[in-house]
């Protein structure tokens, strides 16, 4: 598959521009021009948290990736509701791979139905339709 029929396929889901590497580097650039990376980089950073297998490095993680998005006034804080903040904390005191699932299924939502048409209508990614 060449990557000018795997740029044309991100139009068809948001699933098909986050399984694509460079889908996936598109849109983190196109993210930070409106300064909104934080949500893609959570996800990701759930993403690779879910593939953590010792426990010592689960609960260190997941300290990690609280503090630097999902508490209230963290460095890079994600658009996520009180409730949804609240149960990720709960789920921290003891840290498994699903920890995140809820506040990551919000972000993906937002970005999903917020940022990804933009994406989709951006200048960046109608160049690039066009060369494909």
């Amino acid at each position: 598959r060449d990557s000018s029929q795997e740029v044309l396929e991100w139009r068809e889901s948001f699933d098909q521009l986050l399984k694509s590497k460079s889908g996936v580097t598109a849109f983190h650039t196109f993210l930070k021009t409106e300064f909104s990376e934080e949500n893609l980089d959570f996800w990701l950073a759930c993403e690779d948290f879910k593939k953590t297998r010792s426990k010592t490095k689960l609960a260190s993680k997941a300290n990690r990736i609280f503090e630097e998005f999902v508490q209230s006034e963290a460095p890079r804080e994600v658009n996520i509701d009180h409730e949804t903040r609240e149960i990720t904390r709960k789920n921290l005191s003891g840290a498994t791979s699903a920890c995140f699932n809820e506040a990551q299924a919000k972000t993906r939502i937002l970005m999903e139905k917020d940022s990804y048409p933009r994406f989709l209508k951006s200048a960046s990614y109608q160049d690039m339709t066009k060369q494909a």
